[in-house]
C-alpha cells in the first residue's frame, strides 16, 4: 500500500484550538469558566485566563478522543509517522494511564499472568491491580560500577518465559530514571520467539531516536507497546503522554476500550494540544531540534574539566577513571560476581547524572548547595544528582550551573568538612546491621546519612531474590486484618508481607503483599529503618515494625 503524504507542518488540534478560540462564540456547553469569564470581574485568573478561553469540550468541530474521526484522529496518525509507530494514542493522564491500559488489555482475564521487571514503577502495579493479574518478576541486571539496576537480560526473559509459557507479555522499563540503557532488541526478540508482546514503560525516553546521539527508540528495537511521557523530555504540557503500537500482538480494539476506561471523558485540549504541538515541533525540525540542547550539554562537559571535584556516570568505556567514586571500594567483590558485560551501555545525554567525586556531599546536600544557588535539578539520591536537559535547555543554563559549581568548589564549609569525614570507603561501615555484603546485595546506601537530610535511597536497585519468581496474585480485595499482625522488622525473615514498601520517590515499590520477605529481604528494610527513609504503602512510618500474614493463614489474591 502506497504511503499517504504527510503534512509533518500541520498541527490539527492545535489550529482547531486556536480557530476556537479566535471565535466569538458565546458558550452555552461547559467547562463552568467559560472561555474565562468567571474571572473577567473579579479577576484572579491571571496567565491561565489566556489558557482558558483555548480550554474546550467535545462539541461541533472539536472531535471526541475515545471516538476521534477529525483533528485528533488526524493529530495522532501524525504522531505515529513521527514516532514510528503503526497506531498512536494521546494520554491526558500521563504514562500511569498509559501503563494501566496495555495491563488490561494483555492480561484481559483474572488470573492471567505477566513477566515484569521487578523494580517498575507503582502505575504498573495499579494495573496489575485492576486486571486481577498474577506478576511473575524478574531481576534488572546492574551496572558492576554505580551499583544502579538498568533491564533484564534476554536471558533472564528467556528463562522465565520458558518457566511460564503462559505468560501474556514481558514488561520492562527503558530507560531508567537515571537515564540508563542497554539493547531492548534481544528482548523483543525473545518475546516474538513465543509469541507474546514486549510492553516498554518508556516514560523517559519520548525523544529517544530522533537523534544520532540519543539511544535508540524502544519501537525500533521491535516494541509492541510503548508509552512515554511526552512532558518529561519533549515539549508538551504536563500529564501530556503517548502510547505507541505496532504489531499483530495488541487488541487494537480492546485498548481502545481499555483506554476509555481509564482515561477521563473530558480530556483536557491543552494537553492534547500541547502534544500536537510537541510532535509538529519535532517532526518539521527533526535532528535540529536538539541542537541547542545538546550544545548545553556540551558546554557542561567542557566546564567540568576545569572542576575535576565533580564527575558525570557513564556506560563502562566511555567512564572517566574512578568515576564510581565511592562505588570503587568493594569492586574486588563486585568483579567476582557474573555480570553480563552489557548491563548498561547508553546513557541518555539529557540525563546528566553527577556526584562529588571527593565524597564529601551527598546526593541530597549537593541538589541542597545547588538550589541554594538557584539552580533546581531533577532528583537525587545518597550519591548522585539528577540534572535533566532537553530540546528546550540553552547554554545559559549550563553557565549559571558552573557557577554554582564553581562556588560550591570553594565554600570554606565544604573544606572544613572534607579533612573532617571519614573517607568514604570507611563511612559505609557506619550503617547499622549492614555488613559490607548486605550494602552490595542491597544496593543500599554507601554513605552515611546526613544530618538533616532525607534518607531516600536509589529507588532503582534491587534486592538479592531469586531471579525469576514465583507467581504474586493481585487484586482489588482488601486484606483482612484478621488474616494478618504486626510483628519487629527483625523478625520479618520468611515471612509473607501483607503490605506494600515504597521509598519515594520515584516511587518503585521495594516490596509488595504476597513476596515472601527473604533474609535479604529483611537486611534491606533494616538499612532503610536505621538511616530513616521515606517509604509509601508502610503502616508504620518509622519502618521499626512490618505487617506480615499470619502464618496459619492461606494467601489468596493479594494486595
Amino acid at each position: 500500500m502506497k504511503k499517504q503524504h504527510v503534512n509533518k507542518n500541520r498541527a490539527p488540534v492545535y489550529e482547531m484550538m486556536q480557530e476556537m478560540k479566535d471565535k466569538a462564540n458565546f458558550s452555552f456547553h461547559v467547562p463552568g469558566h467559560k472561555r474565562g469569564q468567571a474571572y473577567t470581574e473579579t479577576g484572579g485568573a491571571g496567565f491561565l485566563q489566556d489558557v482558558m478561553r483555548a480550554d474546550l469540550t467535545e462539541i461541533t468541530g472539536t472531535d471526541d478522543l475515545h471516538h476521534p474521526e477529525g483533528v485528533i484522529r488526524e493529530a495522532q496518525a501524525l504522531a505515529a509517522d513521527c514516532f514510528g509507530a503503526e497506531e498512536s494514542f494521546f494520554l491526558v493522564g500521563g504514562s500511569t494511564s498509559g501503563n494501566i491500559a496495555l495491563i488490561l488489555t494483555v492480561c484481559s482475564k483474572p488470573g492471567d499472568l505477566l513477566i515484569v521487571q521487578r523494580n517498575v514503577h507503582k502505575s504498573v502495579i495499579h494495573g496489575l491491580m485492576l486486571a486481577g493479574a498474577k506478576a511473575v518478576f524478574i531481576q534488572p541486571e546492574p551496572d558492576p560500577v554505580s551499583g544502579l539496576a538498568v533491564a533484564p537480560s534476554a536471558e533472564t526473559v528467556t528463562a522465565a518465559l520458558a518457566a511460564y509459557p503462559q505468560a501474556k507479555g514481558v514488561l520492562v522499563t527503558m530507560p531508567n530514571y537515571y537515564g540508563m540503557g542497554s539493547d531492548l532488541a534481544p528482548l523483543a526478540e525473545a518475546c516474538h520467539q513465543h509469541g507474546v508482546p514486549l510492553l516498554v514503560d518508556e516514560a523517559h525516553g519520548a525523544h529517544y531516536g530522533q537523534h544520532t546521539r540519543l539511544p535508540g527508540s524502544a519501537l525500533a528495537s521491535g516494541a509492541d507497546g510503548v508509552v512515554q511521557s511526552t512532558h518529561k523530555m519533549l515539549a508538551a504540557l504536563t500529564m501530556g503522554a503517548m502510547l505507541h503500537v505496532q504489531g499483530p500482538r495488541i487488541d487494537r480494539g480492546l485498548l481502545r476500550q481499555r483506554l476509555a476506561m481509564v482515561q477521563s471523558s473530558s480530556p483536557s485540549y491543552p494537553i492534547m494540544g500541547s502534544l500536537d504541538l510537541a510532535r509538529r515541533l519535532l517532526h518539521v525540525q527533526g535532528a535540529g531540534a536538539f541542537t541547542a540542547g545538546l550544545a548545553a550539554v556540551d558546554a557542561l562537559e567542557r566546564g567540568l574539566a576545569e572542576l575535576p571535584r565533580f564527575k558525570l556516570l557513564h556506560p563502562q568505556g566511555q567512564q572517566p577513571q574512578d568515576a564510581a567514586g565511592a562505588a570503587s571500594a568493594g569492586s574486588t567483590a563486585q568483579a567476582a560476581l557474573p555480570r553480563p558485560a552489557a548491563a548498561y551501555t547508553t546513557q541518555d545525554p539529557f540525563k546528566v547524572v553527577m556526584y562529588d567525586d571527593t565524597g564529601v556531599l551527598s546526593g541530597y546536600e549537593l541538589q541542597e548547595r545547588l538550589e541554594a544557588y538557584g539552580c533546581v535539578p531533577e532528583m537525587s539520591d545518597d550519591r548522585y544528582v539528577v540534572l535533566v536537559y532537553s530540546l528546550g535547555s540553552t547554554e545559559e543554563d549550563t553557565r549559571h550551573l558552573l557557577d554554582a559549581l564553581r562556588h560550591i568548589t570553594v565554600e570554606k564549609a565544604d573544606a572544613q568538612k572534607s579533612a573532617d569525614a571519614p573517607p568514604a570507603a570507611e563511612s559505609r561501615h557506619s550503617v547499622q546491621e549492614g555488613t559490607e555484603e548486605d550494602l552490595r546485595l542491597t544496593g543500599a546506601s554507601s554513605l552515611p546519612k546526613t544530618q538533616g537530610s532525607p534518607a531516600e535511597f536509589s529507588t532503582w536497585n534491587i534486592l538479592a531474590q531469586a531471579v525469576i519468581s514465583e507467581p504474586i496474585p493481585f487484586g482489588l480485595q482488601p486484606i483482612p486484618s484478621e488474616d494478618t499482625e504486626t510483628v519487629p522488622l527483625h523478625a520479618c525473615a520468611d515471612r509473607t508481607a501483607a503490605e506494600m514498601i515504597i521509598p519515594y520517590p520515584p516511587g518503585i515499590p521495594l516490596l509488595y503483599p504476597g513476596e515472601r520477605i527473604t533474609k535479604d529481604t529483611a537486611a534491606r528494610l533494616r538499612v532503610l529503618s536505621d538511616a530513616g527513609a521515606k517509604c509509601q504503602g508502610a503502616a508504620d512510618p518509622n519502618l521499626r515494625t512490618i505487617i506480615v500474614y499470619k502464618k496459619n493463614r492461606k494467601q489468596g489474591s493479594q494486595l
